[in-house]
């Protein structure tokens, strides 16, 4: 019996997106290989990261990759050794692999493992009818959720949720969210639900009326800094300059993660009056399978639902083309 076979968005060589790097070829699905699964693709969330790769800003480590790493598909076949059900709905997400044997991976810090495997970047990732996956790194998902909803969740909800353990966000806290795109507008019902008050600074007028829609205490410009001190802040923007106007908004003692993958620079900044105090400034490193689990069940516990917008797989130019402009308001997600 012949493999099936499906579209692909293939990226051979990184290029602005207005030059269409990515691809849409017929291809024939893989085959599960020891310890992974095959999965039917059902909808792939697209991802700032999937925009950085495609551009270049990345540096490629394959002569080709089908992108995305927000993945929700069907079981439809097993490797050897795979532990997983035919037929169960699953998410898988960037950290698509680790070596288990690292001091990082034997600590429990497998986001930190010194020799990771990432879904869409070292393995072809969810822009494709059919993609395999380790089975352990993948995620059983609530049936509450639909498969657009669901996509979305897999990083920038995943990622978004790592960033708040990573700054300590408490309940009841001032938090203050820098830039409001995929993972932020999923970030926000996480924070009230802990009953945190929440402000948001970011550029777009659309990003912020849906702060506002979503009930943001406070909105400002990307740089404008809000009118209480925060006791923690994210960074969602690419960009230094939004580190410092987070660093401005701290109290003393407070904490600024730094959720970007790839950021230009941090500008020169006086010590004395930004980062004095006792104030931290963190990184996010990916993500563990922890938190896709806590988070996944946080997320249906209560009631979360992202806003999406759905293309077909062959736009998928067309939807890193609207990521990069700003011109999506929630999540873009891809439906082969």
């Amino acid at each position: 019996m012949s493999a099936p076979r499906g579209p692909a968005a293939v990226l051979r060589e990184p290029r602005p997106v207005e030059q269409a790097p990515l691809q849409i070829e017929e291809r024939e699905a893989p085959s599960a290989g020891p310890g992974e699964v095959l999965l039917r693709v059902r909808a792939c969330g697209v991802c700032r990261t999937d925009l950085h790769i495609a551009e270049g800003e990345l540096q490629p480590r394959r002569s080709t990759i089908v992108p995305g790493h927000q993945i929700v598909g069907d079981v439809v076949a097993l490797g050897e050794g795979a532990r997983a059900s035919l037929g169960a709905r699953v998410g898988v997400s960037w950290l698509g692999g680790v070596d288990g044997t690292c001091s990082h991976c034997r600590a429990g810090r497998e986001n930190l493992c010194d020799a990771p495997v990432f879904t869409g970047y070292d393995r072809d990732g969810g822009y494709a009818a059919y993609v395999t996956a380790q089975a352990g790194f993948s995620v059983p998902l609530p049936s509450a959720l639909a498969d657009e909803q669901a996509a979305p969740l897999l990083c920038a909800g995943v990622i978004g949720f790592r960033a708040l353990r990573v700054a300590g966000v408490e309940r009841g806290e001032r938090v203050g969210l820098f830039g409001f795109g995929a993972s932020a507008h999923l970030a926000l019902p996480v924070l009230q639900a802990w009953n945190c008050e929440v402000y948001v600074s970011t550029r777009g007028a659309s990003h912020r009326a849906l702060a506002r829609e979503l009930g943001a205490v406070w909105v400002g410009e990307a740089q404008e800094v809000p009118p209480q001190a925060l006791d923690r802040a994210i960074t969602f923007a690419p960009a230094g300059d939004v580190v410092l106007a987070a660093l401005r908004s701290l109290r003393k003692g407070g904490v600024v993660a730094i959720n970007a993958i790839h950021l230009d620079r941090i500008p020169a900044f006086d010590y004395d009056t930004l980062l004095w105090g006792e104030r931290q400034l963190r990184s996010v490193a990916n993500m563990t399978r922890a938190d896709a689990r806590d988070f996944v069940a946080l997320a249906a516990q209560i009631g979360l639902r992202p806003r999406v917008r759905s293309l077909p797989l062959e736009q998928a130019n067309a939807a890193l083309a609207l990521l990069k402009n700003d011109r999506v308001d929630g999540a873009a997600v891809l439906i082969p």
